[in-house]
């Protein structure tokens, strides 16, 4: 049994080399302020853009960031680091500033999602928790902004907590699914704790645990009479001819919203069942979908004119199963007001901190450049401090507005790029004349020094 809580106590939620790192540090003296910048090297084959997701739970860490009692004796058993070191540890505080692009805001390769300017021991040690969780946050806002897209305004819901890695993935998920566009998700937690709206019939199980499927339908309809009832338990359109006999015992009392599909041929049993309910008077019947769905077969099934009004989405939303992982970097760009760079083989770090300034041009993005963080140039700056000497600048802003926000800034985008197809040309995104002189001057006097 854990005698901790690893959901809040998250000061050692990090690498261990972190700490091997502050140590050296410390012995050195060296507690001048560093940037670190994270961003996406580049993006996934499937991707032509990601949502920026995750800043608030980074902020809310940064925060309240302790070494608690336990931490300090778990370290010293380890027997590596110095006493004096750990000692040290007892009163830490995040005490640096943040700059970051907005949840919610399409962001693109090499492009600052978050930049920490802070007493480097400190920047180093956040590393870890800052990738983990704006690398979780951003693969499934992007994942789910392809689903919605695919779902041509049609209701999706989010299925997928069952299959996700952990609980963490699966609060984190729905809330990020929210901000992309989803309607719903069926995990109750994710609703108490981010207000996100949840939503659930029946599984399979309740049909079967009775003696006939009518029997099931008319006892889950007396607790909850507006109801989807799921219908492919033994005959799928023998359960929809189930429900329209429901309806007619009922009459005026019939109030259910709708049926579910779950298996078999989705598009065709759609079509069937939309004849039998429109046959029956039942036009105001919607029909629901779910059963190993992602965007690519939304789209195929929407293309041939299925019928089908809304969308339950699982384990291929859940795990972004197409793209899981991000080419995602926490690196140092400058250390004492020196830009600092590295100059492996396909790993470029642009020096300093950064701005990025979005072209639009009729209501549309039209290209992004990366600039110098001094720099003023033509476009909207899309990186805002949001902390300074560890606060937040701002309130928790409402899950609402963040949803609002990414909806907008999506429908900025050129309709190319919200397809499932690689856009052709790509979102261009520049470097800046100022930062390219930049990063020049840094790589020479780095190999001058080396």
């Amino acid at each position: 049994m854990l005698s901790r809580h690893p959901e809040t106590d998250l000061a050692l939620f990090t690498d261990q080399y972190e700490l091997s790192m502050m140590q050296g540090y410390r012995a050195e003296e060296m507690d001048g302020v560093a940037v670190f910048s994270l961003f996406i090297r580049r993006l996934p084959a499937t991707r032509n853009y990601l949502l920026a997701c995750g800043l608030e739970t980074v902020l809310d860490y940064l925060e309240n960031l302790r070494f608690t009692e336990e931490d300090l004796a778990y370290l010293h058993g380890l027997g590596q680091y110095a006493p004096d070191f750990i000692e040290s540890l007892s009163d830490f505080r995040f005490k640096g500033d943040v700059f970051a692009v907005l949840e919610g805001t399409p962001v693109f390769a090499n492009e600052p999602i978050v930049e920490i300017e802070a007493p480097i021991a400190q920047a180093q040690l956040v590393e870890t928790f800052i990738m983990n969780q704006v690398h979780l946050a951003t693969i499934l806002a992007s994942k789910a902004a392809r689903v919605v897209d695919a779902a041509a305004g049609r209701a999706v819901v989010d299925f997928g907590s069952r299959r996700m890695h952990g609980i963490d993935a699966a609060l984190k998920a729905a809330r990020a699914f929210y901000i992309a566009g989803l309607a719903a998700t069926s995990n109750l937690l994710a609703g108490s704790c981010y207000g996100v709206p949840v939503t659930g019939t029946m599984a399979h199980s309740f049909i079967q645990a009775h003696d006939s499927e009518m029997a099931a339908f008319r006892s889950f309809v007396r607790q909850f009479p507006e109801t989807i009832l799921l219908v492919d338990t033994y005959d799928t359109l023998e359960g929809v001819r189930r429900v329209i006999g429901l309806a007619r015992e009922l009459g005026e009392g019939f109030r259910v919203r709708g049926v579910r599909l779950d298996s078999g041929d989705l598009g065709g049993l759609a079509k069937a069942a939309r004849d039998l309910l429109d046959e029956a008077g039942l036009g105001q019947v919607k029909i629901f979908a779910s059963g190993g769905l992602d965007e690519i077969e939304i789209e195929r099934l929407l293309g041939e004119g299925a019928p089908i009004d809304g969308f339950g989405i699982g384990t291929a939303l859940g795990v972004s199963q197409d793209a899981p992982g991000l080419d995602i970097a926490y690196k140092l760009a400058a250390y004492e007001g020196r830009g600092r760079l590295k100059l492996s083989a396909g790993k470029p770090i642009l020096p300093g901190r950064k701005q990025v300034f979005r072209l639009e041009e009729g209501g549309r993005a039209v290209g992004d450049v990366i600039a110098r963080a001094e720099e003023s140039l033509p476009g909207r700056p899309l990186l805002r401090p949001v902390m300074r000497a560890g606060r937040r600048l701002a309130p928790i802003e409402p899950l609402t507005e963040i949803r609002e926000r990414a909806a907008a800034e999506r429908a900025l985008l050129a309709p190319t790029l919200r397809t499932l197809v690689p856009a052709d040309p790509a979102y261009p995104v520049a470097v800046s004349a100022s930062l390219s002189g930049y990063q020049e001057d840094v790589r020479r006097a780095v190999l001058s020094e080396a």
